[in-house]
């Protein structure tokens, strides 16, 4: 059994020769050799690693489609940019003249730190919500999505892996508008104005996953977001009304193609597992262990195993800080729980990977146990 074909047949629900495992944002893809002083995968430590995923994992490499054409790609309203270094850090400004509003953010990335973070989001208050959802929408007539980065990934990882196309729910398009303390705010007083900024950015979003889908069937995806709406941040009802009425719908177009189509939410699940089955998902990742969450990987496969393939639930804190005969209990753990009993299929994986320049010695050695755990479980 290939491992493509290992990874499919756990997407439908059919028997396989062992649980797949993969290591999420590692798929050995990496470009190790790229001198762009913010990629951290040039540095040797890393090297190992992504040579084992790409010898040994059942390779999950996932790609945003770009979109492009005769449309209007640039928003049409005044919007500024720029850019400029501090020492090692690169900050990004960004400007948007809403009618009589200026808004202003800025982002900072550092070149030993894999991501990137907002120091000062769009929007402020109320008053800059408002102007925000007054500003046109992005013209999406005449814009193709671009599929060739899908398409040369496939071909580069064969028969080793699967592609798995990435996309945000509106909810994600909307909620990092505003630091969190605002957004939990005003997510919870101010919803018709929330639930008029969600159905303002899915008209295009649902567009857009309809013709990805279509160019591209059959293929799993990630749809990210739905935690910015999970306890303790809103009560389960707000995740029911700004996430399962929200992405059902492209949910239901992904399936109409044949493709599968994954939640990802980290954090708390317990009470709103069933908002999310309601959604249609068949996936649902990376069912984090308490005390980063606050559900068994057992209870979910057992309440819920027939209708998602669970990804999971290795947390990533652990890789890099557990001493491996201790990481090594917790991979079998997951290993028992996620195959256990009735249940549509199982994907070992990390909840995310580390981000830091220098990959240590013992994340390495653990990822070696998880590799070598499921050969021998």
């Amino acid at each position: 059994m290939t491992r493509k074909e290992r990874l499919m047949k756990t997407l439908n629900g059919k028997t396989v020769d062992r649980a797949p495992f993969c290591f999420y944002e590692i798929n050995g893809l990496e470009d190790t050799g790229n001198k762009d002083p913010f990629n951290i995968y040039s540095h040797p430590s890393w090297r190992p690693l992504i040579q084992l995923a790409a010898d040994k994992t059942d390779r999950i490499v996932m790609r945003g489609v770009p979109f492009h054409g005769e449309g209007k790609v640039i928003p049409p309203f005044p919007v500024s940019e720029n850019t400029h270094y501090e020492g090692d850090s690169l900050f990004t400004g960004k400007t948007v003249t809403a009618g009589t509003r200026v808004l202003r953010s800025k982002t900072r990335r550092d070149k030993d730190v894999n991501t990137v973070w907002t120091i000062e989001h769009l929007l402020k208050d109320v008053d800059d919500f408002k102007a925000w959802l007054e500003l046109p929408s992005e013209e999406f007539q005449g814009l193709v999505p671009d599929i060739s980065g899908v398409i040369e990934a496939e071909k580069l990882i064969g028969e080793s892996g699967i592609v798995m196309i990435n996309t945000c729910d509106p909810l994600c398009m909307v909620a990092p508008l505003f630091d969190m303390g605002e957004y939990t705010v005003i997510a919870m007083t101010e919803k018709e104005l929330f639930h008029k900024a969600l159905q303002k950015v899915s008209v295009n979003l649902y567009r857009k996953t309809e013709a990805v889908a279509k160019a591209l069937p059959g293929r799993l995806w990630r749809i990210c977001g739905p935690e910015y709406a999970s306890p303790p941040y809103l009560p389960p009802s707000l995740f029911r009304e700004y996430v399962t009425e929200y992405v059902k719908p492209m949910v239901d177009i992904i399936h109409k193609y044949g493709g599968y189509a994954r939640v990802h939410s980290h954090g708390n699940l317990k009470n709103i597992l069933d908002y999310i089955a309601e959604t249609g998902c068949m996936g649902l990742d990376p069912i984090e262990p308490p005390r980063q969450g606050d559900v068994e990987l057992a209870y979910v496969r057992e309440k819920y195993g027939e209708q998602f393939v669970l990804f999971g639930n290795l947390e990533a804190s652990d890789i890099e800080n557990l001493p491996t005969p201790d990481f090594e209990k917790k991979i079998l753990t997951a290993l028992r729980e996620g195959t256990s009993g009735k249940g549509r299929g199982f994907v070992l994986m990390p909840s995310a990977c580390p981000y830091g320049r220098m990959l240590s010695s013992l994340a390495m050695k653990n990822y070696e146990k998880i590799a070598e755990c499921v050969e021998n479980f």
